[in-house]
């Protein structure tokens, strides 16, 4: 009789090294779940920045507004900044599925 412990889906776990075996990008649901995650942390900071500058006095008061009014942009610049592309794999551009001529002009 097999143990529940150590068993996923018919499949018993080895507890080794997952190795990853691709260079391929993560999906676009995970990547936008990412960025969508890091702007809302990035929210919820400069909402603490506001009401953190409504209990604090003198120079951290002007410290704590000017970044609760910078974060936006700069969360705003992440979130859309896009897919990072991995290292190591060539760009869309650099792939061509035309055949380049030999010898003579470019159609």
């Amino acid at each position: 009789m097999t143990s529940v412990r150590g068993v996923f889906r018919g499949r018993r776990s080895t507890g080794g090294p997952v190795y990853q075996i691709t260079g391929a990008r993560r999906g676009v649901r995970d990547d936008v779940d990412l960025r969508t995650r890091r702007y809302l942390i990035s929210m919820g900071f400069r909402t603490l920045c506001f009401v953190l500058a409504v209990l604090a006095d003198g120079w951290l008061r002007w410290v704590l507004i000017a970044a609760a009014i910078v974060l936006p942009y700069l969360s705003v610049v992440f979130a859309n900044g896009g897919r990072e592309r991995p290292e190591g794999l060539p760009d869309s551009a650099e792939v061509s599925d035309q055949p380049k001529a030999i010898g003579g002009s470019a159609p």
